[in-house]
């Protein structure tokens, strides 16, 4: 696979890039977990799992890839689709089918992963509004800058019953349409929320699109906000739908995709 400006890029920071986190918070219980059960696991077929993010009463944020069945490149049908707001230890806080599922318009599956992930973000209609004290949707805003402190908040391969909490992780790199993380993301964490805080409020910045290498060091991408949200959100309201009614048959464990960058 051949370099990538945003890779380059990177070189020219002349900074180190450092070793993903590894300290990873459990949420598993209610205390732990209390400020981000609006965060959940979205369950894809028969076995296949992402993470979503409630920013509104009825709208999850989530990768566009996941829904789209990995083997076969098809789009799976909402009714395949379940979110589980607060999920951990075999029980949500708030239990929802999904009626719609809306991927961006300019996302192809079949597209080579680095030139999919500017446009990897998708939005679920819920079939009912979540409205309950203890889950409330995140504010989104645009995306942060090349050395700010985000945060990850996801579930993952090994950790599917409770989601985890990394909290401090670094803009390694921004171009327009991806941002390269320090964070450390596995299966399953793919449309995770990318959290930055500002005068104590939690608002999603970006979404997980992918886990990659720089350098040999693993890193990942995220899918800024911004216009790419807009745009989304434009795609949802029009009536426009990723889902053509087709059944997944085999989705694995999902999450998040693997490309090895050139450094």
């Amino acid at each position: 696979m051949n370099p990538r400006p945003v890779w380059l890029l990177l070189a020219a920071l002349s900074l180190p890039i450092p070793s993903a986190a590894e300290d990873l918070r459990t949420l598993a219980s209610a205390d732990q977990a209390r400020g981000w059960d609006a965060v959940g696991r979205i369950n894809i077929g028969a076995n296949g799992f992402c993470t979503g993010t409630l920013i509104a009463d009825d709208l999850v944020l989530t990768a566009a890839h996941c829904l789209y069945d990995k083997a076969t490149g098809r789009p799976v049908a909402a009714a395949d689709m379940t979110f589980l707001a607060g999920w951990r230890n075999g029980r949500a806080e708030a239990y929802r089918n999904v009626v719609k599922a809306v991927a961006h318009p300019a996302y192809r599956m079949d597209a080579k992963p680095l030139d999919s992930v500017g446009s990897d973000l998708a939005l679920l209609r819920l079939d009912h509004p979540i409205r309950l004290p203890q889950v409330q949707p995140f504010p989104t805003e645009t995306a942060p800058e090349t050395g700010d402190e985000v945060g990850i908040v996801s579930y993952a391969q090994d950790r599917s019953e409770a989601p985890s909490l990394q909290e401090v992780c670094d803009i390694l790199a921004k171009r327009p349409d991806v941002l390269v993380l320090s964070c450390a993301v596995e299966f399953g964490a793919s449309g995770a929320p990318v959290f930055m805080i500002e005068d104590g409020l939690v608002s999603v910045v970006s979404v997980v699109s992918a886990k990659a290498e720089v350098e040999g060091k693993p890193v990942s991408l995220a899918v800024p906000l911004g216009q790419t949200l807009a745009t989304l959100e434009g795609a949802m309201a029009t009536g426009s739908t990723a889902t053509a009614g087709v059944r997944v048959l085999s989705n694995g464990t999902g999450g998040a995709k693997f490309v090895k960058v050139a450094p």
